[in-house]
């Protein structure tokens, strides 16, 4: 399931590292269990010690999150993918990379990662229980965060796309097959099996008394039984745009605007048009790009004494697309780079570089679902392809 980025706290090896909102409703929980938890085993420690603790251990732990998912992040730029983020939320972390892995054995080693990283972790923290008695601070701290790191590698290693085991037995068995697709349904597969195992040991523990723990345990089932089924849904994504380029699906209709209309013109303009995005030109020459997104960044009483070029995506930071670019690839970019829509730039004549089209995420997705309704089969998308 893909978790939007929220409160970004800074980065790590060039890294942006993002809390989610529903990270504070966690981070709270675990802070307040830990402290009663506390309370109750070390009577002799101070209210402010408790909560100390509490904090500081539910800090270390997501420390551990952060260093399980960097871990992950390393393996990865290893081989030349690019990681967009890392994201703590309800459930943890994830690392957002900018594409597959390309072949089974980038895919085991980046998802073994993770819980070697987090077994590194158990045996630091458990060498700090030998160090410290559990009637000391740090002896507490450090036995539940060797006992939560070691749940923590476990749990990732059951074979539930997509976590770490899911994708290292999807791993495998593109190893064997050699068939990406045939191995994430595989894996997919084995994810909603193990979600729906969670899903039923949640609801029985539920009715047997222990109704918190089996919520908990069925509600992160439902979320991995999300996920699993996104995964399919990728696989059917990648199918349905195989051969197909950024020409096939280009707007050949490239809208432009003056640099020096005021915000509120070019308002009015979208409105009249419907259009969401034009180049801005300076006397026939590309200057830049503006679109509704950049549009309402800007506060709606400053439209009528700002100029587009002001407000607008310098010439520099725009995004491009050759013709020739995959499709796949091109949404994966749009998807990664966060932004909907791209100019298509193509080769003239005399070898100079000019723009022949717009391409959007709705453009393509639009493709994605028309294709679906048609059931166009990918062996008849990879025919044409082939036959071009």
């Amino acid at each position: 399931m893909a978790i939007r980025p929220g409160l970004k706290i800074g980065r790590v090896l060039g890294i942006p590292i993002y809390i989610h909102s529903t990270w504070l409703f966690i981070f709270a929980l675990i802070t307040y269990s830990l402290a009663v938890r506390f309370t109750q085993e070390h009577p002799q420690w101070t209210t402010t010690q408790h909560w100390t603790v509490g904090v500081l251990t539910s800090l270390l732990f997501f420390g551990s999150v952060i260093f399980h998912e960097l871990s992950h992040s390393v393996v990865a730029k290893h081989y030349k993918i690019p990681v967009v983020s890392i994201t703590l939320f309800i459930f943890g972390g994830v690392a957002r990379i900018g594409r597959e892995p390309s072949r089974a054995i980038e895919e085991f080693n980046i998802a073994i990662a993770g819980p070697l990283a987090s077994g590194f972790l158990t045996a630091v923290f458990f060498v700090l229980t030998l160090l410290f008695p559990y009637s000391q601070m740090m002896g507490a701290l450090a036995t539940w965060l060797w006992e939560t790191n070691l749940g923590l590698a476990v749990f990732n290693l059951l074979p539930g796309f997509p976590l770490d085991g899911g994708r290292i037995f999807r791993a495998l068995v593109w190893g064997v097959s050699k068939d990406f697709t045939k191995a994430t349904r595989v894996a997919g597969a084995s994810g909603k099996l193990v979600a729906y195992a969670m899903i039923l040991l949640g609801a029985w523990g539920a009715f047997n008394g222990h109704v918190t723990q089996g919520l908990w345990i069925a509600f992160i089932g439902w979320f991995l039984l999300t996920a699993a089924q996104e995964s399919v849904a990728q696989i059917t994504l990648r199918q349905t745009l195989t051969g197909l380029r950024a020409a096939d699906v280009m707007s050949h209709e490239i809208p432009t605007v003056a640099r020096d209309i005021s915000l509120e013109e070019y308002g009015a303009e979208v409105l009249r048009t419907g259009r969401r995005c034009h180049l801005v030109l300076t006397d026939d020459r590309l200057a830049g790009m503006m679109n509704v997104h950049t549009l309402n960044s800007v506060p709606r009483d400053e439209w009528p004494h700002t100029s587009v070029q002001a407000v607008m995506v310098p010439r520099e930071k725009i995004l491009w697309a050759s013709p020739d670019e995959p499709l796949l690839g091109l949404l994966e970019r749009l998807l990664a780079s966060d932004v909907k829509q791209m100019p298509v730039v193509g080769n003239s004549a005399n070898g100079g570089a000019h723009i022949i089209g717009m391409i959007t995420r709705d453009s393509i997705l639009r493709v994605v679902q028309t294709r679906a309704e048609l059931g166009h089969p990918a062996e008849e998308v990879e025919h044409r392809a082939d036959a071009r």
